[in-house]
C-alpha cells in the first residue's frame, strides 16, 4: 500500500466540505499575508524570516541552517534571502562569540519594529478569521 492512501474510514461529505473549508481559510490567509506584506515593502519570505528570528525557540539568534529548516528552503537560498534582508537593514550577522565558526542571524532594529507591526495586524487577521480556520470536525462515516 501506498504511504499516502488511506487506511482509516472513508470520508463523509460533510468531511470533504470541512476539509475544503478549511483549505479556503488557510489560502485566504495567506493570501491576505502575502498582500499586507507587499505593502510593507518586504517579500512574503523577508517576513516569514523575520517571524522565524523573532520567534526561534530559546533565544534572538539562529543559524543560515536553521532558518532554512525552519522556512523549509535549501540552505544558499536561505543565505540569499538572510543576504537581501541585511541589505535592507532588516537582520544582521555576527559571529558567535563562544564559536567563531557558528555566524548568528538576528534582526536588526529595524526588522523589529516591521516585524512587530505586521505581525499584530496578522494577530489581528487570525482572530478574524478564528472560525475558518478552525481545526475540521470529523464525522463518523454511517
Amino acid at each position: 500500500m501506498r504511504e499516502d492512501q488511506s487506511t482509516t474510514r472513508p470520508l463523509t461529505k460533510l468531511d470533504f466540505e470541512a476539509l475544503a473549508r478549511f483549505r479556503f481559510g488557510i489560502r485566504r490567509y495567506l493570501r491576505f499575508s502575502e498582500e499586507i506584506v507587499r505593502r510593507h515593502g518586504l517579500t512574503p519570505q523577508q517576513y516569514q524570516l523575520l517571524l522565524a528570528l523573532k520567534g526561534f525557540p530559546g533565544r534572538e539568534w539562529a543559524t543560515v541552517g536553521e532558518l532554512a529548516e525552519r522556512l523549509q528552503l535549501r540552505h544558499h537560498s536561505t543565505g540569499e534571502l538572510v543576504d537581501r534582508a541585511q541589505g535592507q537593514q532588516l537582520v544582521r550577522r555576527a559571529p558567535d562569540p563562544d564559536d567563531a565558526r557558528v555566524v548568528r542571524v538576528d534582526l536588526a532594529p529595524e526588522g523589529d519594529r516591521t516585524l512587530t507591526e505586521l505581525s499584530a495586524l496578522h494577530r489581528d487577521e487570525l482572530e478574524r478569521m478564528a472560525s475558518v480556520l478552525a481545526l475540521p470536525y470529523w464525522q463518523d462515516a454511517q
